[in-house]
């Protein structure tokens, strides 16, 4: 153990450990100052370079450089701003109903009381027993013979519905506000060519119903009804979607059968009772009224577009009555299927024709169409340069003029076409 006192035993072995311990520390140290010279030198480069090449733009492009990059869909889903359908739906309802009527219709009926006539001459006559017939008394007493919707369009009370919801002759009609206030209602205008009407209450700064624009609709679009359902329940809310565009129907009800074009199909549940109720988009804007539901089918219902609506409200505002323009003629729209299964030239275009009834004639005598020379059998191709489609009608297209107005159809007859000038006419019932 004595090597251990003498200090020259084993002298170097200590002291080389403890230095190649301290170099190897410096060597770190030395490496990470000369990274980090070097990374601040070479962003100092970049950044020099940049602010030469893109002066005003350099801290723009650093943070593109920086950020992971986006894509169309990244970009695009930061635009699209998320609805909560349920608080829509809720904001939607609290805002309408107090605009959406009730439209009670009431009749006088007769009833009729038998009376019964007592003995006649008690044992004067050979048979006792004998009886007149019974006398029946009349006794007439108003009824309720229909009910249906209707929404106020305009603060002073002009209200909007069907046609066919006040289409009772020599009824009185009543208005139940959502709040259950009872106010006669005076009926002033119907349309003649779409299940329209228009009545009207007494009442100023009355809730109201915005107006959308139909055209703007998209399959898909979530809609909902508001209505007196099956005439019990007021103010019954259902939704859906639009589930078709530019539909053709024949509706029917009370003995009555009208053929609308254009209009809305959706799976909303329109009931007995709803018919002129409002169908209304996420907004709160009326983009159709409820008409018809189909028998048939499960959740199918029918309404009129708003823009229909839009110029029969104006006309009656300006002359108290809907002028609708008048061409004359009774016709079919032309498809695929209607051409091969009559051998006609084109697939598009509005074929004029008559009815099964002698009645109906396929031009009516004096009317717009009889004074410009179109004749049965023509197709009318176009109107004034936009064709004639299912899904753009001539009734559609009619319905954007007023009478007096002139038009200009393209037609094929006998297998030429030739551009014919048109001065509509006004529809008189």
């Amino acid at each position: 153990m004595e090597y251990l006192k003498n200090p020259n035993l084993f002298p170097q072995l200590p002291k080389s450990k403890n230095k190649n311990k301290s170099n190897f520390s410096r060597y770190i140290v030395l490496i990470i100052i000369i990274s980090f010279l070097v990374g601040s030198i070479s962003a100092l480069a970049v950044s020099l370079i940049i602010n030469s090449l893109y002066p005003k733009t350099s801290s723009t492009v650093v943070e593109k450089i920086i950020e992971k990059p986006q894509t169309d869909q990244s970009i695009e889903k930061e635009k699209i701003k998320i609805i909560d359908e349920e608080s829509a739906t809720i904001k939607v309802v609290e805002k309408a109903a107090p605009a959406v009527v009730s439209i009670v219709a009431t009749k006088e009926i007769s009833r009729y009381l038998y009376e019964w006539s007592p003995l006649e001459e008690f044992f004067k006559e050979e048979w006792p027993f004998e009886f007149k017939f019974p006398k029946p008394k009349r006794i007439p007493e108003k009824q309720q013979i229909g009910r249906g919707t209707g929404f106020i369009i305009s603060s002073d009370g002009l209200i909007l519905t069907n046609k066919h919801v006040i289409d009772e002759k020599d009824a009185d009609y009543s208005v139940i506000t959502n709040e259950g206030k009872t106010l006669p209602a005076k009926v002033l205008a119907t349309d003649p060519f779409n299940d329209i009407a228009i009545i009207k209450v007494e009442g100023k700064n009355l809730p109201i119903l915005p107006l959308g624009d139909s055209d703007q609709i998209k399959i898909g679009q979530t809609v909902i009804a508001i209505g007196f359902a099956l005439g019990e329940f007021r103010n019954t809310v259902t939704k859906g979607v639009i589930s078709g565009i530019g539909r053709k129907i024949v509706a029917g009800g009370g003995g009555r059968i009208e053929e609308l074009e254009n209009v809305i199909q959706t799976d909303a549940a329109i009931n007995p009772g709803n018919s002129g109720g409002p169908l209304l988009n996420l907004r709160g804007e009326v983009i159709g009224i409820n008409t018809a539901m189909s028998l048939e089918g499960q959740l199918i219902g029918f309404a009129i577009p708003i823009n229909t609506a839009k110029y029969a409200i104006e006309s009656v505002k300006k002359f108290g009555k809907v002028v609708r323009p008048f061409l004359g003629i009774r016709y079919i729209i032309i498809n695929e299927t209607i051409k091969k299964a009559n051998n006609l030239p084109v697939d598009y275009g509005a074929l004029i024709v008559k009815g099964e009834s002698p009645t109906e004639l396929a031009i009516t005598p004096g009317s717009a169409a009889d004074k410009a020379g179109l004749q049965e059998n023509d197709i009318i191709l176009e109107l004034n340069g936009q064709k004639i489609t299912q899904e753009n009608p001539l009734a559609k297209m009619i319905q954007k003029f007023k009478p007096g107005d002139e038009i200009t159809l393209k037609v094929l007859s006998k297998g030429k076409e030739k551009i014919i000038k048109v001065i509509l006419g006004e529809y008189k019932e």
